[in-house]
């Protein structure tokens, strides 16, 4: 008799943004009238930039053809987009080759397909705050996890500690749901933490691109990642491929352990379980790359951005506790009064229409706390923060 995965049976009922998604269609039911202020799932709002349509429309054009036809695409990525991405590297003084780099649809497929490389009796650190997808990858997988918290008094950013035992480390800078950033001197010690145990960083880097200060954008600007870390990156948030899907993992040719590279092992994994991105999106990938491509991106980027200098204007003014923003789509506010954070989904939704996300989502260090996101629309930004602001006034 076929048995099932029962480590399913250890998930939590539904996950956090399809709840989410389930309550907000229900409180629309009660009042089909009201129009919601949209910052809770971090979708973008922009469309893809010019650049990025052009060069999918020629990749179709290319498919109408019999001699620019492309049937399966090499399953780690055609030769063209590694190339790109390792020279957008290289542009940031990290030296990193084309056959370091793999193509991926997106960052939340690739950090659960990347526990393939790893058994399950590794121990999963993952900091909370944290993603749950982070969790329920290693849930689903048998994994045992091990949870370190953060808060306001690490503003964030956990360090390793005496006695802190685990295989795998998430890493997520910036951070989601949080906004914090690690600096350089931070990730040196989780590096020299990682390579001491023969430990792997899994590196989220899917918001490098909304970091202004100077601070690392890849965990690869660190001396010894090259030995202890794997780096899992997105283009949906930087250049708003969350509907057409699209990223990318870098794995470095020195990362080795218990005798195999881990390299060799992901192109072993990707050969066998996937026939690869389609030529049409990989095209469009690369044209987030070139000159013209980034001017673009960035420009939307600096509209999230604004969205985000506006809600923390208001929570400026309204005294509000809160982190992210400056480096990072998302804030991370303190919920007022000692609110619990579906009392304040709830208060929000009901008192002013903003839908935002409950940070016990996040894990149990979540609660009391409260995520917006700033993809919206701009002008639903402005009156989101208008109606927060009278809110937290009262």
């Amino acid at each position: 008799m076929l048995t099932p995965n029962l480590s399913y049976a250890n998930l939590k009922e539904s996950y956090l943004f399809y709840h989410i998604a389930q309550r907000t269609k229900a409180w629309l039911a009660e009042h089909p009238d009201k129009h919601l202020y949209r910052m809770g799932i971090g979708d973008v709002s922009l469309p893809l930039v010019p650049a990025v349509i052009a060069a999918l429309h020629e990749a179709v054009d290319d498919q109408s053809e019999k001699n620019r036809f492309h049937g399966y695409m090499p399953e780690c990525g055609a030769p063209f987009l590694r190339e790109t991405i390792s020279e957008y590297y290289q542009k940031r003084g990290i030296s990193l080759s084309p056959d370091e780099v793999f193509v991926s649809s997106g960052a939340s497929d690739e950090l659960g397909d990347i526990l393939d490389l790893f058994d399950r009796s590794n121990r999963a650190l993952i900091m909370e705050p944290a993603y749950p997808a982070y969790v329920d990858a290693n849930i689903m997988a048998g994994r045992e996890i091990v949870h370190l918290p953060s808060g306001p008094d690490n503003h964030f950013l956990p360090l390793p500690k005496e006695g802190l035992d685990a295989d795998l480390i998430y890493l997520c800078s910036p951070n989601n749901p949080t906004g914090a950033v690690y600096n350089r001197d931070q990730l040196s010690q989780w590096i020299a933490w990682a390579n001491a145990r023969g430990a792997v960083i899994l590196f989220d880097a899917a918001y490098e691109a909304f970091i202004e200060e100077d601070l690392p954008r890849s965990i690869f600007e660190i001396p010894g990642a090259r030995t202890c870390a794997i780096e899992i990156c997105s283009l949906s948030k930087t250049a708003g491929f969350t509907g057409t899907r699209l990223g990318y993992t870098v794995i470095p040719k020195d990362l080795e352990r218990g005798g195999l590279n881990l390299n060799a092992m992901w192109i072993r994994n990707r050969t066998t379980k996937t026939n690869g991105i389609s030529y049409i999106l990989q095209r469009g990938g690369a044209a987030v790359f070139t000159e013209e491509g980034r001017k673009q991106v960035l420009g939307n980027i600096r509209i999230y951005k604004e969205n985000a200098r506006v809600l923390m204007a208001a929570l400026d003014e309204a005294g509000a506790h809160y982190w992210g923003g400056k480096n990072a789509p998302y804030i991370w506010m303190q919920c007022p009064n000692g609110m619990g954070s579906w009392e304040f989904f709830d208060k929000l939704l009901g008192e002013i229409q903003v839908v935002g996300t409950p940070g016990e989502g996040f894990g149990a260090c979540g609660e009391g706390f409260f995520r917006f996101s700033t993809f919206g629309d701009p002008a639903d930004t402005r009156e989101a923060a208008k109606r927060l602001l009278n809110l937290l006034r009262k």
